[in-house]
C-alpha cells in the first residue's frame, strides 16, 4: 500500500485498500461475514489529500508527525484501558503497511503506532496503548473496523461519513461511509472470528470449533451394567426416620424420611480420576482494568497449573465481542505454557458481552470431536450485560441448558466485586445446574477457583439416579422435597425418582421424603411390631471407569410400631437438622423476592423467625443449625436496607439459594459482617486488613475444620471499609463473616483452597515474590 491511500483493517484483523473492499460484506481472506459494510465513492472534485478544506480546528492537533499523526489523550472522563490492542495494522510516514504476522507469539501491532517495528506486548499493566479515534473519544480495539485515511489518521470506520478528515480538515479523494450488512440466514461464517496469536485458525463448521486437541487416554466405551466389587469406591445409601416409632393405632400423614447418598471418597493420583474438559469464560471489559485483571491472570496461572496431562482447557474472553483465545488444548508442558501465555496476553476493552462469551463456550464445548467424561464452564463478570436485554435465561445457549433430555454443562459463574448482574449470573448457574458464588473481597478471586477446580477435578459420579419404592402395600409417597434436583412421584404414589446427575467425591445429597404411614394391623403389630417404609437404590455411572453401577442401600427404612410411644423417645437428630436446613432454604428465597419488591422489612422478617425457629426445633445446642443460623442472620442484616441489598445483600442470598439448592459448596468473599457485635462463629478465616471472606461451604461442619484462610491483601494494609463504596456503617472492624453453606465444601476443596492460600502467600500483587 503506497503514500496517500486509504486502508481499511477488518473486524477479523486483515487489511485492504478501502477501494479493494467497497460494498462487501464478508471478508476476501477468512471469508468472515462483517457486521459493518465499507461503502467508498469518488470525491466531486479530484483532490490531494493534504490539500485542507479549512483550517484545523484549535483543539484538535492537525501536525502528522515523522511516524503519523499521534492521537490526542482521551478526556478525563475515559478509562484508560492499558491492556487494549486492536487490529494488526501498522501506519508510518508512507501510509498504511500490513502487519498480519508476529516475531513472537506474545508481540501485538496497533493501528496509528508511532513506530514501525513490533510493539512487544505481554500482558504488562504498564503495556502500550491501543489508538485513539478522534470522532467517538473512545479506543479502536480488536474486532472493531478501522479505516487509515489518505492522511493517515485512525478512526473506527462506524464514524467517519464524507470525504473530509475531522482532525485535519485534508480533503480525501475517496469519500468513506459504513453501511450496516443485513443479517443473513446463519451459516458458518455468521461469526467473524476474533483471532489472537495463540488462535490455531482452525475451521469451524455450523457455529463450533471443531479444533479440539485429541485427548490423552480414548474412551474405551464399556457401557454394560456392572457391579464394582466391595464397598470401597462405591456410593453408600443410608435412611433416617423422623421418629423411630408410631403408635400401632395412629396414621402419620407427613412422616418424614430422609436419604442420604454419600458419593465415594477420592482416589489418589491424576490417572484414578476423569479427566476434565473446562471452558473458561472471563469478562475482559473496561471495569476489570488494573489490579482486578492482575488478579484474575494469577487466579488462572493457579488453575492452569493444577490441572493434568489428560485434561483440557480452553480460554474463551468476552467485552464487546467474544472471542476463543485458546482452542480445548491438553495441559501438558507444552498446553501449560500455550495457555499461561495467552492469559499472560489480556488485555481489557470496552462493554460487557455475557450472552456472546456464553455462545462461543457452547459452540468449543458442542464442536469436540473427542470428548473427556467431566465438562465445566466457568464463567467471571464484573459488570452488568450491555447487549442482552429481557429475560437473562436467554444469555445461556440451549445446548447448555437443563431440562427436555438435555443434561448439558454445568456453568459455574462468579460475580465479581459489587457492580455485577447477580440476578443473571445466578440465573446462569441455575438453567444448568452450576452454581454461583460472590466475590466482593476481589484480593481472593484464586481461592473461590480453586474451591470450584477442586471439585471438578474430583467427580466421583455422573448420571446418578436414586429410585425409592414403597414396601407396604399402604404405605405411599406424599411429597418429595430434592431442591434444585429433579423429582418425579408414580401415579400410584408408590415409587419416586431423583436425579442429582454428577457428584464430587464424598459429596452428600440429602432428601425429604414425606410419608402416608398407616394405622398398623393386627394386635401384634405387623411384621413383629415394625411397619416397612421404603427402600432405595441408585444407579450411577463411574465417572472415572465409566462403568456403571448398581447399589442398594444399606437397611430398610422401618418404624417401630408400640401400642405406647414411650415419653423419652428422641426424634432424629439428623431428619430435625436437615429438615430445618430445607426450611431455611425456602426461607432465604422468600425473603429475596420480599425484597426485590421492596420490601426489605418483611424479608429481614422472614429470615429473623426462621433464626428463632431453631429453638422451637430442639437444634439450640447443634453446631450445623449454629453456623446456619449465624448465615441468616448475616443475610438479614444484608437485606435490611435497599442501599445494603443492591450492593451486597441480593448477590449473598442468591449464592446462598445456589448453595442450598444444590447442596454444593459455592464461595461468598466478604470483606467483613454486616452484623453489629458478631462474634467469630465458624468461618472461612480471619482477614487480616480488610475483614473475613466467608464461603458458602466453608470449613465442614461434619469433621474437622479446615485449616484458617486468611485473606490478606496483596496490595498492603488496607482499611477494614472496602473501597467499593459500601456504607461504612455496614462493616463491623475485624469481625469475620460468618461461614455460609459450610456443610457442603468436601475435602478436595479444602484442599485445594489451602493449596491456593499457600500460593497466594508467596506472590505479591503481580507475581511471585
Amino acid at each position: 500500500m503506497g503514500p496517500g491511500q486509504a486502508a481499511l483493517t477488518s473486524e477479523c484483523d486483515h487489511t485492504f485498500h478501502v477501494r479493494c473492499v467497497n460494498g462487501r460484506a464478508g471478508c476476501p481472506a477468512c471469508h468472515a461475514r462483517w457486521s459493518e459494510t465499507p461503502a467508498v465513492a469518488s470525491a466531486a472534485a479530484p483532490a490531494n489529500p493534504f490539500s485542507f478544506a479549512s483550517p484545523p480546528a484549535p483543539s484538535q492537533p492537525s501536525a502528522t508527525g515523522l511516524f503519523g499523526h499521534v492521537p490526542p489523550p482521551p478526556p478525563a472522563t475515559t478509562n484508560s484501558f492499558a491492556f487494549s490492542s486492536s487490529p494488526a495494522f501498522q501506519t508510518s510516514v508512507f501510509g498504511s503497511s500490513s502487519a498480519q504476522t508476529s516475531s513472537s507469539p506474545f508481540s501485538f501491532n496497533f493501528p496509528g503506532a508511532q513506530t514501525s517495528s513490533s510493539q512487544s506486548f505481554g500482558g504488562s499493566l504498564f503495556g502500550p496503548q491501543p489508538p485513539f479515534c478522534s470522532v467517538c473519544s473512545s479506543f479502536i480495539c480488536r474486532g472493531q473496523a478501522a479505516v487509515t485515511s489518505e492522511c493517515n489518521h485512525t478512526f473506527h470506520l462506524r464514524c467517519i461519513s464524507g470525504g473530509t478528515c475531522p482532525v485535519c480538515r485534508a480533503v480525501w479523494r475517496d469519500v468513506v461511509s459504513m453501511q450496516l450488512t443485513p443479517s443473513p440466514p446463519f451459516n458458518a461464517f455468521s461469526r467473524p472470528p476474533q483471532w489472537s496469536p495463540f488462535e490455531r485458525h482452525a475451521s469451524s463448521s455450523f457455529g463450533t470449533f471443531n479444533d479440539d486437541e485429541p485427548v490423552e487416554i480414548p474412551v474405551d466405551g464399556r457401557d454394560n451394567a456392572v457391579q464394582e466389587p466391595g464397598h470401597n469406591g462405591v456410593l453408600v445409601l443410608k435412611t433416617h426416620c423422623e421418629h423411630p416409632a408410631v403408635a400401632r393405632d395412629a396414621a402419620h400423614e407427613n412422616f418424614v424420611v430422609m436419604v442420604n447418598a454419600k458419593a465415594p471418597l477420592a482416589v489418589a493420583g491424576a490417572a484414578a480420576r476423569a479427566p476434565l474438559d473446562i471452558v473458561t469464560v472471563l469478562d475482559v471489559s473496561g471495569s476489570m482494568s488494573g489490579h482486578k485483571l492482575q488478579l484474575l491472570k494469577q487466579a488462572m496461572g493457579f488453575v492452569i497449573d493444577n490441572l493434568s496431562s489428560a485434561d483440557r482447557l480452553s480460554v474463551v474472553t468476552f467485552s464487546t465481542n467474544a472471542r476463543r483465545i485458546t482452542g480445548l488444548t491438553r495441559m501438558s508442558d507444552a498446553g501449560k505454557a500455550i495457555a499461561k501465555g495467552a492469559v499472560e496476553s489480556l488485555y481489557v476493552e470496552s462493554a460487557t458481552n455475557i450472552g456472546d462469551g456464553l455462545r462461543v463456550a457452547a459452540e468449543v464445548l458442542d464442536g469436540r470431536r473427542q470428548r473427556n467424561s467431566v465438562a465445566s464452564i466457568i464463567l467471571l463478570s464484573d459488570g452488568q450485560d450491555t447487549f442482552n436485554f429481557g429475560d437473562r435465561i436467554n444469555l445461556v445457549p440451549h445446548s447448555l441448558r437443563i431440562g427436555a433430555g438435555n443434561r448439558g454443562s454445568p456453568i459455574h459463574t462468579f460475580g465479581f466485586g459489587m457492580d455485577h448482574d447477580a440476578a443473571a449470573m445466578h440465573a446462569i448457574a441455575e438453567a444448568t445446574s452450576g452454581t454461583f458464588s460472590f466475590i466482593q473481597n476481589e484480593a481472593v478471586v484464586q481461592d473461590s477457583f480453586a474451591q470450584c477446580i477442586g471439585g471438578l477435578l474430583s467427580v466421583a459420579v455422573q448420571e446418578a439416579r436414586l429410585a425409592v419404592e414403597c414396601l407396604h402395600p399402604s404405605v405411599r409417597i406424599r411429597a418429595v422435597k430434592s431442591g434444585h434436583y429433579e423429582s418425579s412421584v408414580g401415579d400410584d404414589s408408590r415409587v419416586a425418582s431423583v436425579y442429582f446427575g454428577m457428584m464430587y467425591a464424598e459429596e452428600e445429597r440429602r432428601i425429604l421424603l414425606f410419608l402416608s404411614v398407616p394405622v398398623a394391623a393386627g394386635d401384634g403389630g405387623e411384621d413383629g411390631g415394625v411397619t416397612r417404609l421404603i427402600k432405595v437404590s441408585c444407579n450411577y455411572r463411574n465417572a472415572a471407569t465409566r462403568l456403571l453401577v448398581n447399589v442398594a442401600g444399606e437397611e430398610e427404612a422401618v418404624v417401630q410400631r408400640p401400642v405406647v410411644v414411650a415419653a423419652d423417645t428422641e426424634p432424629s437428630v439428623e431428619v430435625a437438622r436437615e429438615r430445618f436446613r430445607v426450611e431455611a432454604a425456602e426461607d432465604i428465597a422468600a425473603a429475596q423476592a420480599a425484597a426485590e419488591r421492596g420490601d426489605h422489612a418483611e424479608a429481614a422478617r422472614i429470615l429473623d423467625r426462621r433464626q428463632e425457629a431453631s429453638a422451637a426445633a430442639g437444634l439450640a445446642g447443634d453446631a450445623r443449625c449454629a453456623a446456619l443460623v449465624a448465615e441468616l442472620r448475616e443475610m438479614s442484616a444484608r437485606v435490611a436496607s435497599r442501599r445494603e441489598y443492591e450492593q451486597t445483600g441480593r448477590a449473598c442470598l442468591l449464592a446462598g439459594i445456589s448453595s442450598h439448592a444444590q447442596q454444593r459448596a459455592s464461595t461468598v468473599q466478604l470483606f467483613g459482617s454486616a452484623v453489629p457485635g458478631l462474634g467469630a462463629p465458624p468461618s472461612y478465616g480471619g482477614g487480616a486488613g480488610v475483614g473475613a471472606c466467608a464461603g458458602f461451604g466453608g470449613p465442614s461442619m461434619f469433621g474437622a475444620p479446615a485449616p484458617g484462610v486468611s485473606c490478606p491483601s496483596p496490595f498492603g494494609a488496607l482499611p477494614p471499609i472496602p473501597s467499593c463504596g459500601a456504607p461504612a456503617s455496614s462493616f463491623v472492624s475485624g469481625a469475620p463473616a460468618p461461614s455460609f453453606g459450610s456443610g457442603f465444601r468436601t475435602r478436595a476443596m479444602e484442599d485445594m483452597v489451602e493449596l491456593s492460600r499457600k500460593r497466594r502467600e508467596q506472590q505479591g500483587p503481580f507475581g511471585p515474590n
